[in-house]
């Protein structure tokens, strides 16, 4: 019996009443269910919109659209499975997540859940591609994690117990089921259709124009990949999926697809009777997923997966299932609902814009240090288009004359000594200016007593001569002995304090200096000169030299580029700068460096060309 529930899961209802109940389960993608109810059916009241049913033997479901018929007396309910609750959570914005493993990604998916009604469950893939979501709902980010995967993969849903449990394992390639004529089959459809049947597929991602994302740099160049035999015509199509943002897993999905597409597309709509139920017998169950065994006449017997698995009413014809199964127009997560959504994806998508980054330089630099441009190139730059160097080598520039210096004692270097004669200066006779005259008066000098004595020895007498004439005229001598002893005797002399004046008289000096040289000896000597803290004005004006280098050395990164013109236009750099494993420039910091012969001012100017994703910040 159908029973509803609330959103709490408790029982609200038994819908004894209800008929026409049908399935289908497809593959990896949302079931669908439907039933109905007498329009007079009181019960019509407990199910109610998007609250849940369980439907025995087929899942647990929640009830959206509901159409009530006054002529066929009916109401009919359309339901999804609960997987369709996590339609209700988006990603806002953008999400990346990079070399994380497959359980990790769906983690993290998982833990977006506003309302925690799935857990992650079994997960039988261990991949490291890189995922990046922007305004996508839940489940349709879930579903995309597997898509790139080059082997069959199947989401299973337990709802037995809270919360529910998401599983994705790798299904079985033995058949669990069979379709046999003359027992279980009722009818079958085989429909070829070569209309999509390609042998080469041009991938594009992420991206518009010649930045629009290619498999080139991971398919030795080539823009497609292809799988034809020799002589085989041509027949290509372009596959256009902007959810790709690394080469690597477009290719792989591409590849994929391709291995379904090259050949015509089979699909076979199959009626058999289940009978399981009569012959107890789980070979005779049909499960969507699974791999059945047909065993047709005039076939022969092939194994195939069952896509799609309905029936229109199990409880009226439960017996009667319809399948779908071998190959089918779309892959295996594909559902109308979810080519709408790959649409509101491509208008919602960053797809970026081409961008202009311009690096400017003016300095000075010699042979020693050189001009050093670096530049940054951002994360979130997709592509890279063009990396060019425009520059001139102009005069050294200087901007003043001296700078400050403090004191210090300096001793000079040794200088040898010598006789210098000096050269040889006319004499001459020179009269000094006129000096006026005047009286000077010396400085007082004190008085004293002094005593003199005398003595004569070795004498007896003393004569004395006249020289006077007598009255007759006659000259005579008279000699007059006195003794010594009358002789001896001494002076008493007493000088008292006193000063000299003395007159000059206006004058002038007459000086003759003859014709004459001067001989110097200057022996061998240093000299020690003390400068004390001091400083020096500062001229400041522009100075340049009137001289220009030879020519320049340019590296990028490290990589010497072959132009040694002093001058150059749009210089491509690609091909030097550093590369990561896969040939892709690297993203962060790089730099070149201008290395002049001589003493040069550099100006230059740096071009990026880059796609950029606007998917980093915010809005300020």
């Amino acid at each position: 019996m159908i029973r509803t529930l609330n959103l709490n899961r408790q029982t609200t209802a038994v819908l004894e009443n209800a008929y026409n109940i049908g399935y289908e389960k497809p593959v990896n993608a949302i079931w669908q269910a439907s039933f109905s109810l007498p329009i007079d059916d009181p019960k019509v009241e407990k199910v109610k919109l998007l609250e849940y049913v369980d439907i025995p033997d087929v899942g647990l479901f929640r009830i959206i659209p509901k159409l009530t018929s006054k002529s066929e007396n009916s109401v009919t309910f359309q339901c999804e499975h609960v997987l369709a609750t996590l339609l209700g959570t988006p990603l806002f914005k953008y999400h990346q997540l990079t070399n994380y493993t497959t359980k990790d990604v769906l983690q993290y998916l998982i833990d977006r859940q506003f309302h925690k009604h799935w857990q992650l469950g079994k997960v039988e893939f261990t991949r490291y591609f890189h995922y990046s979501w922007e305004n996508e709902n839940l489940l349709s980010a879930i579903f995309s994690v597997p898509k790139a995967f080059d082997e069959p993969y199947e989401w299973q849903f337990d709802t037995s117990s809270y919360p529910w449990t998401l599983n994705l394992v790798k299904p079985t390639d033995i058949p669990t089921c069979r379709i046999k004529e003359g027992y279980n089959l009722v009818d079958f459809e085989i429909e070829e259709n070569p209309m999509s049947q390609f042998n080469r597929i041009y991938p594009l991602g992420v991206g518009e124009g010649v930045n629009q994302l290619t498999i080139e740099s991971v398919n030795n160049g080539i823009p497609y990949i292809e799988d034809r035999q020799p002589g085989e015509e041509i027949n290509a199509t372009v596959w256009v999926d902007r959810r790709f943002t690394h080469a690597e897993h477009l290719k792989a999905s591409a590849k994929a697809l391709l291995d379904k597409w090259k050949k015509p597309i089979v699909t076979w709509k199959i009626s058999a009777a289940e009978v399981a139920e009569i012959t107890g017998l789980s070979i005779d169950k049909f499960e969507s997923g699974k791999v059945v065994r047909l065993q047709l006449d005039n076939y022969p017997t092939v194994d195939l997966r069952i896509m799609n698995e309905s029936k229109a009413d199990i409880k009226g014809d439960p017996g009667n299932a319809k399948l779908e199964i071998g190959n089918v127009q779309e892959d295996l997560a594909t559902t109308n609902a979810d080519l709408e959504r790959r649409q509101q994806i491509n208008e919602l998508y960053s797809q970026g814009a081409t961008n202009i980054l311009n690096f400017t330089y003016q300095d000075n630099c010699d042979n020693q240090i050189p001009a050093v441009i670096p530049f940054y190139i951002d994360d979130d730059v997709v592509n890279i288009n063009t990396v060019e160097l425009t520059f001139r080598t102009k005069p050294f520039r200087a901007y003043s004359r001296a700078t400050e210096g403090g004191g210090a004692i300096v001793k000079s270097t040794s200088a040898g000594g010598g006789t210098v004669r000096s050269t040889s200066s006319g004499g001459g006779t020179t009269a000094t200016s006129s000096s006026g005259g005047g009286t000077s008066t010396s400085t007082q000098s004190g008085g004293a007593s002094t005593q003199s004595s005398t003595v004569w020895e070795n004498l007896s007498t003393i004569n004395i001569k006249s020289n006077q004439p007598t009255l007759e005229g006659d000259d005579h001598i008279h000699w007059i002995g006195i003794p010594l002893e009358a002789f001896k005797h001494s002076h008493s002399i007493s000088v008292p304090a006193h000063s000299h004046n003395f007159s000059t008289p206006n004058h002038t000096h007459s000086v003759n200096i003859p014709n004459h040289t001067h001989e110097i000896e200057i022996p061998n000597h240093t000299h020690e000169i003390e400068l004390p803290n001091h400083t020096h004005n500062v001229k400041h004006e522009i100075v340049e030299l009137d001289t220009l280098p030879s020519n320049v050395t340019i590296k990028v990164d490290g990589n010497v580029v072959p132009h040694t013109s002093t001058s150059g236009d749009r210089i491509n750099l690609v091909d030097y700068m550093s590369k990561d494993s896969d040939g892709k420039i690297t993203r962060g910091r790089h730099e070149v460096e201008i290395l002049p012969s001589g003493l040069a001012r550099i100006e230059a100017d740096l071009i990026c060309r880059v796609f950029i994703q606007s998917q980093l910040g915010q809005v300020f």
